[in-house]
């Protein structure tokens, strides 16, 4: 999804987490086939090799992709041989994924996560955690940490800005900078491994996203 950042936002203060995670997951609801339409085909390998690359482990992988969308990533990763489980809010994309990919898809929402502990050698957060307001992201990554094996690998492209949230239309954003994301993601136990600016091969003006890889300490 390309971030919107020209919707009138609401401010920080007093936001109701679960209400504005509603509002965000009825859009996608509603826009499901208009957004897979949109985004099915976009190149994503760079991010995925970014994640798999970074695994120490013997495959097949066990991975957890959050906000999973309409199952383009879960096909890609099933097609490997890797074990890929989805996590979605969007009943929508729920189905969509579990038609297209063929893969379990959890119906749950990153404010309401059920994980097992210690289970997956990777987690692929590509276009999703920018939706988490501020206040929980702090939580919602201890969640992964603990869902993670010993050494496991947590992958994560987000839109970058100025540590802007708010809602956007009728999505919550949060544009993070580098250091801001920095500092969530080490303070919930992990170590960073490196990170890159996309679109690849563009002037930085027009690499809107940015993608993190850590390792869980």
């Amino acid at each position: 999804m390309s971030p919107n950042k020209n919707s009138t936002r609401s401010t920080r203060s007093g936001i109701n987490a679960k209400r504005v995670t509603q509002s965000t997951i009825a859009d996608y609801d509603r826009l499901a086939r208009q957004f897979w339409e949109g985004t099915r085909d976009h190149d994503v390998s760079q991010n995925y090799a970014a994640l798999l690359d970074a695994i120490n482990a013997d495959p097949p992988y066990f991975i957890l992709d959050i906000g999973c969308g309409p199952g383009r990533d879960l096909h890609y990763f099933r097609s490997l041989g890797h074990d890929a489980i989805g996590l979605e809010g969007a009943q929508e994309f729920v189905s969509m994924a579990r038609d297209f990919s063929g893969c379990e898809v959890l119906h749950q929402d990153f404010l309401a996560m059920e994980l097992p502990a210690q289970k997956f050698d990777g987690i692929f957060a590509n276009a999703a955690l920018f939706h988490v307001p501020s206040a929980e992201l702090p939580r919602v990554l201890q969640e992964l940490h603990v869902a993670l094996k010993g050494q496991g690998v947590l992958f994560s492209s987000n839109p970058r800005g100025n540590n802007e949230e708010g809602l956007y239309g009728n999505r919550y954003n949060c544009f993070h900078d580098l250091d801001a994301w920095r500092a969530f993601v080490s303070q919930a136990g992990f170590i960073e491994l490196h990170h890159y600016y996309r679109p690849k091969g563009q002037p930085r003006e027009k690499q809107p996203w940015v993608a993190t890889v850590w390792r869980k300490i």
